[in-house]
């Protein structure tokens, strides 16, 4: 077999689809956020970011900056190994009991990423609970996916956000039969949020384990960002809530949180756990520091509730179709990935606007999109250049518009 040729021919066909992948070379620039530098061969671009998950701009925040410097010059840069073995810091510790009292549960244990923290902990616990079946919401990220089929265990995929299909499927299962079921609360494409109250009454009918994954949430959502579980006041019905330090809390990292016992199993038992190196210590620092301001701080959520109204309103008035949602997140409806990816390249090139393209496979063929992510730092001109120059390409694409507001 000719590999090189047949790796050429994919990307061929990838790119004939209109849905290659192209990498931005841009830098940050500490307290300058979402501004940014963008290198091309011609030199460099200024930039504004639209499409960042560092939600709440706590990647440049001065607290959080100044413990990792901290913790950098007390402990070094790296971790030292796993856990198991030399890599356990105290900063490790006291960001696990952070994130254990975020969200009310009785211990926490820290991934290398949210990625990582779903495909094992749902794989270790759907792979080593005996005759354990799985019930998967249809729209769950890759990284539970994987960790779902990792772990080998039985499955089935229930509607998405419809307890009522999720009851009908737990129904075919007797009380003897353990059952986990597995879905997200705010949903990262769509900007949806899942019925959770509800979700949890039909896995309490059946004897069902829960495992929330709240990475688009916490942060943002609940009186100390514990996420969409902690607003409703439904953590304590939850079997295990996962997350992530890399979006809200601007760093990086995931973690579960649930009872001593289940945390214990995992870490004894997952393999993405026992045999990856642990986190830098300047990087829990850097969490757990986050992670205490969000807990005391409404200032960063208040104002990304704003900056998201002030962009959906302008949207609206020049007519821009986008998913309306009960979330941050603001998917603008392309529907042709050639045009999603000439629109992204269009804003960037002539603007200085970055938003990638998201296409097919990460949704649906028919619903390529831009995904916009206001932040707090996102200012009133940023917004203006970002909605006039949209409308601007719109026109150019012929892509319909909506009725516009008043």
């Amino acid at each position: 077999m000719d590999y090189e040729a047949y790796f050429a021919s994919e990307l061929d066909g990838v790119r004939e689809e209109g849905r290659y992948r192209v990498f931005t070379d841009i830098k940050r620039h500490r307290g300058k956020f979402p501004h940014a530098t963008r290198f091309v061969e011609e030199g460099t671009q200024a930039v504004t970011v639209w499409c960042s998950n560092d939600y709440l701009g706590m990647g440049q925040h001065p607290t959080v900056i100044e413990a990792m410097h901290d913790c950098l010059d007390e402990c070094g840069a790296g971790a030292g190994g796993t856990r198991n073995i030399s890599g356990t810091n105290h900063y490790h510790v006291e960001l696990e009991a952070e994130l254990a009292d975020l969200h009310g549960k009785e211990a926490a244990l820290l991934f290398t990423s949210g990625y990582v923290s779903n495909w094992a902990g749902l794989g270790t616990l759907a792979s080593k609970i005996p005759g354990c079946v799985v019930f998967s919401d249809a729209l769950n990220h890759a990284s539970m996916i994987e960790g779902i089929r990792h772990s080998r265990a039985p499955y089935k995929i229930w509607k998405h956000n419809d307890p009522e299909d999720l009851d009908r499927m737990l129904s075919e299962f007797g009380p003897e039969v353990p059952k986990l079921v597995a879905f997200e609360s705010v949903y990262s494409m769509d900007g949806d949020i899942a019925p959770i109250a509800e979700i949890l009454d039909v896995c309490e009918k059946h004897g069902a384990m829960s495992y929330i994954d709240e990475v688009h949430a916490v942060g943002l959502y609940g009186p100390r960002g514990g996420g969409i579980a902690e607003r409703e006041g439904l953590m304590d019905r939850i079997t295990v809530i996962e997350g992530t330090l890399g979006k809200a809390f601007g760093v990086m990292g995931g973690y579960i949180a649930a009872s001593s016992n289940l945390v214990d199993f995992v870490r004894s038992f997952a393999s993405g756990f026992i045999f990856s190196t642990a986190l830098p210590p300047a990087v829990a620092a850097g969490a757990a520091a986050s992670i205490r301001h969000l807990k005391a701080s409404d200032e960063e959520r208040d104002a990304q509730k704003d900056r998201v109204r002030q962009v959906r309103r302008k949207l609206d008035i020049m007519g821009i179709p986008h998913l309306d949602n009960p979330s941050h997140i603001i998917p603008v409806m392309v529907g042709d990935a050639h045009k999603c990816k000439r629109i992204s390249d269009w804003l960037m090139d002539n603007h200085g606007i970055y938003v990638q393209p998201i296409n097919y496979p990460t949704v649906p063929v028919g619903t390529e999109r831009l995904r916009l992510t206001p932040s707090p730092v996102h200012s009133d001109g940023d917004i203006d250049a970002l909605i006039t120059a949209l409308s601007e390409i719109w026109s150019q694409c012929e892509l319909a518009r909506m009725a516009t507001a008043a």
